[in-house]
Order: C-alpha cells, then sequence, then structure tokens
C-alpha cells in the first residue's frame, strides 16, 4: 500500500536577504540551536556573489510567509570526483512537515543542476537523522562512491 503525500499550494522562488530571519528560524526549530551569525555568512556566500560556482538558494513561501529552503551548489572536490551538485542544507517548518514542500524545493534544484550540465548530486546527512535520510532516499538518493571517514581529535592519546 502506498500512502499519498498532502501537498502544500506554495510559490517556489529564489531566496532574498530578507528571509534571512525565516531561515534561522525554521533551522533552530529542526535543530534546537539558533545560529544567525552561521546564516548571515551562508545567505552572504550565496546572495553576494555572482557567477561560479553556481549556487541555488530557494525557498517555499505559504500563506504564513516562508515554510522552507534549500541551499545547494556545484562543487569539484579532490580523490577524483567529478564537479556535481551538492545539497548542504535543507528544513521545512515542523508545521508544514509531509506536504512535500521539501520535494518541490529538491525538484527545481534539480532542474537547476541538470540545465547547468551537472550529471550528480551529492549530500551528507547524520546516520542518526532518519528524517533527513528517509527524504533523501524516498527522492531516489542511494549511497554514493565516496565513504565518509573522520577522526576525533579530542579521542587521540
Amino acid at each position: 500500500m502506498t500512502r499519498a503525500r498532502a501537498t502544500e499550494t506554495v510559490a517556489i522562488r529564489d531566496l532574498r536577504q530578507q528571509d534571512l530571519p525565516e531561515v534561522v528560524r525554521i533551522d533552530a526549530l529542526q535543530t534546537g540551536e539558533s545560529k544567525p551569525d552561521y546564516w548571515k555568512r551562508v545567505f552572504r556566500d550565496f546572495l553576494e556573489r555572482d557567477g561560479e560556482p553556481l549556487r541555488v538558494g530557494l525557498c517555499a513561501e505559504g500563506k504564513e510567509g516562508l515554510v522552507g529552503y534549500l541551499f545547494g551548489e556545484v562543487r569539484a572536490f579532490e580523490f577524483g570526483s567529478d564537479t556535481c551538485g551538492w545539497i548542504f542544507a535543507v528544513g521545512v517548518d515542523p508545521a508544514h512537515l509531509r506536504k512535500s514542500i521539501a520535494t518541490m524545493l529538491l525538484a527545481l534544484t534539480c532542474r537547476r543542476f541538470k540545465e547547468s550540465g551537472i550529471r550528480h548530486i551529492r549530500t551528507m546527512v547524520g546516520r542518526n537523522n532518519v528524517p533527513v535520510l528517509s527524504f533523501f532516499r524516498a527522492n531516489g538518493f542511494v549511497g554514493g562512491t565516496f565513504v565518509q571517514l573522520e577522526l576525533d581529535l579530542e579521542g587521540e592519546a
């Protein structure tokens, strides 16, 4: 049995500087931590720079205001990785979850990346973040060709 997702009428548009407080608010609702300085840097990087690399900063706006956002950009990395699109932030106001808002934001992002010649999109998600993992998997994301490794420098002898 498949479950149909409820959809909400929203307008998807490019983010603007005046959207910063709402992105900070939605992120704080999701993470439990307000990070205005971090988001100011992200907005500066995305909204004040023109040209390369391609950056996507989108939001979903409903009757009540901003209800979701997504940030992505084209990146080329070391270790033999091809140039690809990266999704590095997606958020939806908890009062508007399960209404396809993030899926709509992702669809437009994918279209923009594809139109610029990008063939692959990547992201990183905390392995215990089941809702976000489920979102990406439901939208066709699978384990990629690279494995992320890390070293805890606080735990070194």
